[in-house]
């Protein structure tokens, strides 16, 4: 009989749980209330409920984007950039992205969407472009605030949450018209 080991293996450490994005309101398709109203789209504009849990030690804030790589432009399409929100925040109702909405946490900003408008932008792809996706994408920050305002663009902000993040988590969700 062998002779046991004189270092026993080390135990594995127990696994941590990993930072996730959900959300009640969407599937895998969009629907109605969260399309975009204009350029020929008659959604409600209203952005999905989200919820966010085991975000990592350190975290001192949260972001939200919604971006669409499949736009016919060099840079995609920005549909939502909302920021410091603080590191007590794990969910947002729907409607949450509506430029009157008091939804958000009194710190939060929110920059102008590729439509120009402040807040939430639904989808609404060109007629026959095929399927866009759609990455919701929640950032845990190790930094209280960015230190940008509303006047910010999308790229600027993305920027800034590249340098500061700790870890993230998405969604994809798909339109085509």
């Amino acid at each position: 009989m062998p002779a046991p080991p004189a270092n026993p293996p080390a135990k594995s450490p127990t696994p941590q749980p990993t930072f996730t994005l959900s959300s009640a309101d969407l599937g895998g398709q969009a629907t109605e209330p969260h399309l975009y109203h204009g350029s020929g789209c008659n959604g409600r504009n209203l952005s999905p409920q989200l919820s966010w849990a085991n975000a990592p030690a350190g975290t001192k804030s949260f972001a939200v984007t919604i971006h669409d790589p499949d736009a016919p432009t060099d840079s995609g399409w920005w549909h939502w950039v909302v920021f410091d929100l603080p590191a007590t925040t794990n969910t947002l109702p729907t409607g949450a992205g509506s430029p009157d909405s008091t939804d958000l946490p009194a710190s939060a900003i929110q920059v102008r969407n590729d439509y120009g408008e402040p807040g939430y932008g639904g989808p609404c792809p060109p007629p026959g472009h095929g399927t866009h996706r759609y990455v919701i994408t929640v950032f845990a920050l190790g930094v209280e605030r960015l230190g940008l305002d509303a006047q910010a663009g999308p790229a600027m902000v993305s920027f800034n949450l590249w340098a500061n993040t700790l870890a993230k988590a998405s969604l994809i969700f798909y339109h085509s018209r």
